[in-house]
């Protein structure tokens, strides 16, 4: 464990928290090991979905009890999405248990809930809009604590159903229905009504918006936390592999559109003082077996556990590669990534 010496000031860096489902532990991991390394400070936050949820949990435990605060609260969150979890239906078969395999394509329950949501929406299965992860969110965050505070800068996104555009939330808003509706996918939940307006989940459209964080009262580093891959091997040829992909691809789309962006004004202003000073930095989960779209609803606690650790070695192979560039350099090869 790298702990900073007390009279060492952290390096300044925004966090761009990407969707995910239950993948979003592996986010969980990377923000754990980044606190308990403790030489970096965030002061600005982005985020999508599993990254909206991680955002509010990360900075109100922050504002509360400093990083190990952060770190509690985090893990109160996913410890109790996990135990929401256990009467689900959509749980691992029996082979895919015994094959140590995180996927629910076979399971009996994913085959039930994917016929159901093409014929019945959650308008006709929820017609009375329960929803206790919404209580409990609200039970766990002090919203008000969130909105008194500019120490760590909050953009949720979230998909206005209407306008089909992308919408902001910051600290001075945000709420328990704004996070809801930052994470709310339209096959399972009702839209989240807001002032007015109807939103679905913020991945559609900026997963995670980046362009919030380059109005110059930001830091100029900012570490992406990716947790849909980018790139793989081979063509995917099975029903399964090409649904599967087809998700990794949607939820990328934004997120590379507004990189190309970056990319573009950074070409275009080079030798001058103009957006050469943004400095991205990025940390991924990748493709890895078993990891497919389905396992995104998969809250079984072994698996939230073994994306934590996945996410806490990144975090730490990323410091121990990258640590000295931040502040200096952007170690996001932009050219080689959307080439």
């Amino acid at each position: 464990m790298s702990q900073a010496p007390e009279s060492f000031a952290p390096k300044p860096v925004n966090l761009a928290l990407q969707g995910g489902g239950a993948h979003g532990a592996f986010t969980w991991g990377v923000l754990d090991a980044l606190l308990e390394d403790g030489r970096l400070a965030v002061k600005a936050i982005t985020g999508a979905s599993a990254g909206a949820m991680n955002a509010v949990v990360f900075a109100e435990g922050f504002l509360e009890g400093g990083a190990e605060g952060a770190r509690r609260q985090l893990e109160t969150f996913w410890r109790e999405i996990s135990r929401k979890g256990r009467m689900s239906p959509l749980r691992r078969p029996l082979l895919e248990r015994f094959m140590t395999g995180w996927s629910l394509d076979d399971s009996p329950g994913m085959a039930l809930f994917e016929n159901w949501s093409r014929l019945f929406s959650p308008y006709d299965t929820n017609p009375l809009n329960l929803n206790p992860l919404r209580d409990f969110i609200a039970e766990l965050i002090s919203f008000d604590k969130l909105k008194a505070s500019d120490e760590i800068r909050l953009f949720i996104s979230a998909t206005n159903v209407r306008s089909g555009d992308i919408r902001i939330f910051e600290n001075a808003e945000l709420s328990a229905d704004v996070v809801m509706a930052s994470a709310c996918l339209p096959q399972i939940f009702q839209a989240v009504e807001i002032g007015g307006q109807a939103y679905w989940d913020g991945g559609y459209l900026g997963n995670p918006a980046l362009f919030p964080l380059l109005d110059g009262r930001t830091p100029d580093d900012t570490i992406l936390v990716q947790i849909n891959p980018v790139r793989v091997r081979e063509v995917p040829q099975a029903a399964g592999d090409i649904a599967n992909r087809l998700n990794e691809i949607t939820f990328n789309a934004s997120l590379h559109g507004e990189l190309r962006a970056i990319a573009l004004m950074q070409r275009r202003a080079k030798g001058t003082d103009s957006f050469h000073d943004i400095r991205l930095h990025r940390i991924a989960l990748g493709a890895k077996e078993g990891l497919d779209a389905s396992s995104k609803l998969n809250t079984e606690w072994d698996f939230l556990i073994f994306l934590r650790d996945q996410g806490r070695q990144a975090a730490k192979n990323f410091l121990t590669g990258h640590f000295d560039a931040i502040g200096a350099r952007a170690t996001l090869d932009l050219a080689a990534l959307l080439g």
